[in-house]
C-alpha cells in the first residue's frame, strides 16, 4: 500500500468508527432510540425485540458511547489530515493500536455478557476499519525500486 492510500483509508476508519456516535446519541432521547435499539438488537442476535432501550441509565451510556465514538473518529480524521504526512508509522501504529484494544475489550465484554454474537459482528468492523493499515507503507524511493 502507498503513503497516499493509507492516508485514505485512515479517513474511511475515522468514518466507521465516528459513524456510530450520532447512532448512540439518538438514544439518548425517547422519541429517536429505534436506531440505536435495533442495532443492538442486530449485534445481540437474533433479531427478537429484547433489547428496548428504555432504561434512563441505558440512554445515559448511550450519550457516553456517542460521545466517544465520535470523538475516537474525529481524532482519526485529524489524524489523517494534519499528523500522518510527518509521522506515517506512527499514526499508523498508533490508530491500529487503538482499533485492536477495542476489537478485544468489546468483543470479550459481548461474550462475558452474554451477547458473543456481537464478537462476530465485531470481526467485520475490525476487517473493514484495518484494511491496508495492517501493514506498513511502502515509501516512493521503494516503490521505484520495484519498477
Amino acid at each position: 500500500m502507498t503513503h497516499d492510500f493509507h492516508k485514505f483509508w485512515l479517513k474511511i476508519t475515522a468514518i466507521v468508527v465516528g459513524s456510530f456516535g450520532p447512532v448512540f446519541f439518538l438514544g439518548t432521547m425517547e422519541p429517536t432510540t429505534e436506531p440505536i435499539r435495533f442495532t443492538i438488537d442486530l449485534l445481540s442476535w437474533p433479531v427478537d425485540g429484547q433489547q428496548t432501550y428504555e432504561h434512563a441509565d441505558t440512554r445515559f451510556l448511550s450519550a457516553l458511547t456517542g460521545g466517544f465514538l465520535l470523538g475516537w473518529g474525529v481524532m482519526i480524521w485529524r489524524l489523517s489530515a494534519t499528523v500522518y504526512d510527518a509521522a506515517p508509522e506512527g499514526v499508523r501504529k498508533a490508530v491500529l493500536t487503538g482499533i485492536l484494544a477495542w476489537f478485544f475489550l468489546d468483543s470479550a465484554g459481548s461474550i462475558t455478557s452474554g451477547n458473543a454474537s456481537n464478537a462476530g459482528f465485531n470481526i467485520i468492523v475490525l476487517l473493514i476499519a484495518v484494511g491496508p493499515l495492517w501493514f506498513p507503507a511502502r515509501n516512493t524511493t521503494q516503490m521505484e525500486q520495484v519498477q
